[in-house]
């Protein structure tokens, strides 16, 4: 038996307390495995090849296996059982569809013994994993098996359709019946090898409700953290803008698929391994004694699953990065990321409609993890776009040394000419502001009536300098002000010495004549004019 290593190997002595499942230990459950699954592939050899008929997805096989042997089946010093295969035809198309032999299957399965892992869910399924890290066994239950075997011709099409996906891959669903009791097995793809290890690991669903991993999960070896952890710990990971666009069109078909199927309250299971702490020691598994060499198995990598067809695989997968995906933190460390979609066999029944509506009258019912599909294949694609998964922004063009040079000494030279065109100007002001002090001070009710209008003048300008800014964000011209008008402004809070605007004697002249407030409507039209000129 392996030891327990970083990735959640839960490897077994002969001092600690073996587990059991439906009262079955877990030895006697992976040696039943082995025979039951190297008898019926066996067999299924002898049967010649044919396409895929409707009927033959809903065909049961049975065979029983006595301890004592028989003429068919082995000897074996486990208790009597009888292994049923579900879709044997089926399931024999969808693992050749992966480039998967029958002898390779054989081998992967009843070769070595099988490796328990830790389950850090909730649902009590054992997992087990072969020892070249190729497929992963885990118990299901009756409700789930029932499930998967309605979901098979959907899932056919599916794959015929596009076998570069995120959705698990399945390779045959089995029952073991012993003593009255039924332990139903589904063989899948492997998501995270061990023969790297995996700095960090999320059971990612969207939902924000209870989603943090618990005291005790924290305290194994490489805890399994959930979506509320990943934001506290990470600031996104980030890809490259040809890797993010893969990885997100994959994500939204999946996510369609599943939402079609009505499957609800699936994950994203995330392993990150940290390139840059890779040469520290442990950080590469070794298992027997030897270092363990990639998948094998078409579309199995992460980087394989997301890739267009244009690629090759070989040029993608390598023993080194174990057909991760390149990423990247928000510090620049270089990592390598594994994923997959998982636990998909969980539909929207009477019973997740009820646990939702109940949690929904307690807690928020959007960030509660059971929720309609469509509702949850969007929160799903949320989540992943916008908190987890980040497109690296492309460096801005930087110029040349010497494009620099050229730049700044023109930038010089303009600021030269504006300085010298806005001294000028204050000049002008300055001169006008004279003559208007001369002017205020005027005696009687012509110079009040006169200061009052300047007054409004200053207001006016003020906000002909806020317009301009308006009218050259919208790309209109000036002309347009006339489509506002008329237009009113009161505004006397201001000091004749704070003012940059004058009026001559003879426009205050006929404002004190004509005292109509279209003049300011004129005025205010020719000081936005004005304004904009000036680029104020």
């Amino acid at each position: 038996m392996s030891s327990a290593n970083e990735n959640g190997v839960s490897g077994s002595s002969n001092n600690s307390r073996e587990k059991t499942y439906k009262k079955t230990t877990s030895s006697a459950l992976k040696g039943a495995i082995q025979l039951g699954i190297g008898y019926t592939v066996g067999n299924l050899t002898s049967k010649p090849d044919r396409d895929v008929l409707m009927q033959d997805f809903y065909v049961v096989e049975s065979v029983f296996l006595p301890s004592e042997g028989s003429n068919l089946t082995p000897a074996h010093h486990y208790p009597d059982f009888r292994f049923k295969t579900y879709a044997p035809l089926a399931f024999r198309y969808f693992r050749e569809l992966f480039g998967i032999k029958p002898d390779d299957y054989l081998y992967s399965i009843c070769k070595e013994p099988l490796i328990e892992l830790s389950n850090p869910g909730a649902s009590g399924s054992l997992f087990y994993l072969t020892s070249d890290d190729e497929f992963i066994i885990k118990t299901v239950q009756h409700k789930e098996a029932e499930f998967l075997q309605k979901l098979l011709p959907g899932y056919y099409m599916n794959l015929n359709q596009n076998p570069r996906t995120l959705l698990p891959k399945f390779y045959g669903l089995y029952c073991i019946q012993s003593g009255g009791i039924n332990i139903r097995l589904v063989v899948m793809n492997n998501v995270l090898p061990r023969s790297l290890k995996m700095h960090y690991k999320y059971d990612l669903k969207g939902s924000t409700y209870k989603r943090r991993a618990s005291r005790k999960e924290r305290e194994k070896a490489c805890p399994t953290y959930k979506d509320l952890d990943f934001v506290d710990m990470h600031d996104g990971l980030y890809f490259d803008t040809e890797t993010y666009n893969a990885l997100m069109k994959t994500l939204q078909r999946d996510c369609r698929v599943l939402e079609s199927f009505k499957i609800m309250d699936y994950s994203l299971l995330l392993g990150v391994h940290v390139l840059d702490q890779s040469h520290r020691v442990g950080d590469v598994n070794i298992v027997d004694g030897k270092r363990t060499v990639g998948q094998k198995v078409l579309y199995s990598t992460a980087m394989e699953s997301i890739q267009g067809d244009g690629k090759a695989a070989e040029a993608l997968t390598t023993d080194d990065t174990m057909g991760g995906i390149p990423a990247k933190t928000h510090r620049d460390e270089k990592l390598l990321i594994f994923l997959g979609i998982i636990d998909i066999l969980q539909s929207y029944r009477f019973m997740k409609k009820l646990e939702h509506s109940w949690k929904a009258l307690v807690y928020d019912g959007d960030t509660v993890s059971v929720h309609r599909p469509s509702f949850y294949a969007n929160r799903f694609l949320k989540f992943m776009s916008s908190r987890v998964f980040r497109k690296i922004q492309p460096n801005r063009f930087s110029p040349s040394k010497r494009a620099r040079n050229s730049i700044s000494a023109l930038k010089c030279s303009s600021q030269e000419v504006l300085s010298s065109q806005k001294e000028e100007k204050a000049e002008e002001m300055t001169d006008r502001l004279g003559g208007a002090r001369s002017l205020a001070s005027l005696d009687g009710q012509g110079g009040q009536h006169y200061m009052k209008t300047v007054h409004t003048a200053r207001g006016l300008f003020l906000c002909s300098i806020f317009i301009c800014h308006v009218l050259r964000t919208l790309n209109l011209s000036s002309d347009s002000l006339l489509l506002l008008f008329p237009f009113r402004c009161a505004c006397s809070t201001f000091t004749l010495e704070d003012s940059g605007i004058c009026l001559t004697s003879e426009q205050s002249t006929m404002d004190i004549d004509r005292d109509d407030d279209s003049v300011l409507d004129v005025y205010f039209v020719s000081l936005c004019r004005t304004a904009s000129g000036l680029h104020l």
